[in-house]
């Protein structure tokens, strides 16, 4: 029998569940989130709940930490500059196997077990993510480097997916895209998220990352900043207080609300029913970016 807490939780819930009906959410989470025990059990159990709502959701995951371990079993050197994965032939070989195999096959037996009807793609599906090699990065020490087998996107289709999400599935989507000659590029996971995103005209999107949201202060994790105008976003980057792992993230979220995405959330995917909480209550969970301030 339901309890009256969870019955005044519902009742709460009613205006979401009628506002988010039918819409597109997109959410990324990285590699790190599925190698915690029961990481992917947890955050497919909470997409599944969006999804049995009627909420079209497409999720998108990283793979760095699989990468890295795989290549080290494997022999494969490498080496990353201010931040940045140099990545070899060899590398982007080992990233293919871990991105496409470990952590998909981990979504995809959670989703299975929670009868979730997902499946699995990347980039290269149908080449629906266009990409070319990336050329000299500059580096912030001075300089430039050339990261290797590293993609920028060209074009986002949204076709396929438009088709998986009519059709009820969940889609689950590896960042690893291709060049016209078939290549397999390495292009980053939020950027990837991002550019889904605002090719389908998402509702939101949401970044979950290990940190609770963004925070005032990154050493202190009760410093949560619960919402936040792109303006206030982009001082943060200038004074320092967005540093480091956060800017490819606070670059993807520019790029959603600049490109039509309303909402966008980071929120944490280790702390319970964070995704939950923020998109189903008031106070929510963690850090909501909107492009502007409402107007009273």
């Amino acid at each position: 029998m339901m309890g009256h807490a969870a019955i005044s939780a519902l009742r709460h819930a009613v205006p979401y569940l009628r506002l988010f009906r039918d819409s597109t959410f997109v959410v990324k989470v990285g590699g790190e989130a599925l190698v915690r025990p029961g990481g992917a059990d947890a955050l497919l159990e909470q997409i599944g709940v969006l999804h049995s709502l009627g909420v079209r959701i497409v999720l998108v995951h990283g793979g760095g930490v699989q990468a890295d371990v795989l290549a080290e079993k494997l022999g494969v050197e490498f080496e990353k500059i201010e931040g940045r994965r140099r990545t070899s032939p060899e590398m982007v070989d080992a990233m293919v196997l871990a991105l496409n195999g470990e952590a998909r096959a981990a979504l995809l037996s959670a989703a299975r077990k929670l009868g979730i009807p997902a499946v699995g793609i990347s980039g290269m599906d149908a080449g629906f993510i266009d990409a070319h090699r990336r050329g000299p990065t500059p580096l912030a020490s001075g300089g430039s480097v050339d990261l290797g087998e590293v993609g920028d996107i060209d074009d986002v289709d949204p076709a396929l997916l438009g088709d998986l999400l009519d059709w009820g599935y969940l889609p689950i989507v590896s960042p690893l895209a291709g060049d016209a000659e078939g290549k397999w590029l390495n292009t980053n996971a939020d950027t990837v998220a991002a550019e889904i995103a605002v090719s389908l005209g998402a509702a939101k999107a949401i970044f979950m990352t290990g940190a609770p949201g963004v925070l005032a202060d990154v050493e202190d994790h009760h410093s949560l900043i619960s919402e936040l105008t792109l303006d206030e976003m982009d001082a943060m980057i200038t004074d320092g207080a967005i540093q480091g792992g956060m800017l490819p993230k606070a670059s993807a979220i520019a790029r959603c609300l600049r490109g039509g995405v309303s909402r966008v959330h980071v929120v944490s995917h280790s702390l319970p029913d964070a995704l939950l909480t923020e998109v189903f209550t008031n106070e929510g969970s963690g850090t909501l970016i909107k492009l502007e301030a409402d107007e009273d």
